[in-house]
């Protein structure tokens, strides 16, 4: 049995809007000085967390009921609170490089902050049998280019915007977790 193109488009869709969470947090991390070979080692992090999460969501989708899946987004906003409060802090401090680094247990904290709410939607899909392969590598896929994507924008508007750029990226990040809090 293969599959539908209307099954395509829309785990391509809810690849996309997963996705869109990886972008927006990768503009504000853009916006701390990063070399390409970071930006690159981000993207492809982002994407195996993405392969990963919604992979074990829907391993145990069944056995978990929905109200999990809120509290996992909730700790996704509490994580990106938490990153954002820290960029905005160490932009006002007179210290050359930011207090946290995507890199090591920093590039984890992001990587997992921006990938719990796939785990979230994997568990949905688990209890719906969706395709599991064809799931997570639209998913990590999709994920990784948009995180590429804006970390490479958030780079150019570091460029741009000089020593206030970490301030903006701390706040964008800052912002995405209070909505993630407050208004999903």
């Amino acid at each position: 049995m293969g599959i539908t193109f209307g099954e395509f488009m829309t785990l391509l869709l809810m690849a996309i809007a997963l996705g869109m969470d990886a972008f927006s947090v990768g503009l504000g991390m853009g916006m701390i000085k990063l070399r390409l070979r970071q930006i690159f080692y981000i993207g492809v992090t982002i994407g195996v967390f993405h392969i990963f999460m919604p992979l074990g969501g829907m391993a145990v989708g069944k056995l978990l009921s929905q109200e999990f899946g809120s509290i996992a987004t909730l700790i996704g906003g509490l994580l990106l609170v938490m990153l954002g409060l820290q960029m905005m802090f160490s932009s006002f401090k007179k210290e050359d490089g930011p207090m946290i680094s995507p890199v090591g247990a920093g590039l984890f904290v992001f990587a997992l902050s921006v990938s719990l709410d796939s785990f979230s939607v994997g568990l949905s899909l688990g209890i719906y049998g969706a395709r599991t392969l064809l799931t997570i590598l639209l998913f990590g896929a999709v994920s990784m280019l948009l995180t590429w994507m804006g970390l490479i924008f958030g780079r150019k508007l570091q460029g741009w915007l000089g020593s206030y750029s970490e301030a903006l990226g701390g706040s964008i990040l800052l912002g995405f977790g209070i909505k993630l809090l407050f208004f999903v």
